[in-house]
């Protein structure tokens, strides 16, 4: 089976022949990333360390998105939008509301969590046991949701 790595750099030699420009960008950036994993250090460079590294460059695209269309600059907002498809490609698909909520609530059952002061607690055990595969964002909200919050 391929790694992310492998299938990032076969992406990028087929883009480079196709000449799409805006694909081989973003895809480059990806690959930028992915060298800078394996030069920090911090272990090998595995999916899972590649996946919270597009995750990370996903979020970067959000907030640059909303910051072009505040200041008006459709254009590069579009561009940042581009780019999200392509790290979509790449993502594991996270999970949907419903399995989330049953992991929530498991989570908080473990944690021992008993309102909203202590949703850090349920949030960590959530993390530890489906980080690569729950949305933090709902999540959070499902959480809030569940211990009164």
């Amino acid at each position: 089976m391929a790694t992310l790595v492998d299938t990032v750099s076969s992406q990028l030699k087929t883009s480079m022949l196709a000449k799409d420009a805006p694909r081989t960008g973003a895809l480059r950036m990806i690959r930028a990333a992915f060298i800078e994993l394996a030069k920090d250090g911090k272990g090998e460079v595995t999916d899972e360390r590649c996946v919270e590294t597009l995750r990370r460059l996903r979020k970067q695209r959000e907030d640059s998105v909303q910051s072009y269309e505040q200041a008006g600059r459709a254009d590069l907002a579009d561009v940042e939008r581009a780019e999200m498809v392509i790290i979509d490609a790449l993502l594991p698909q996270l999970a949907d509301e419903a399995t989330t909520l049953v992991w929530v609530r498991e989570a908080i059952t473990e944690s021992g969590a008993q309102n909203a002061r202590e949703m850090g607690k349920a949030m960590g055990a959530l993390m530890k046991a489906h980080k690569a595969d729950v949305d933090g964002g709902l999540a959070r909200r499902l959480l809030t949701s569940e211990l009164g919050g």
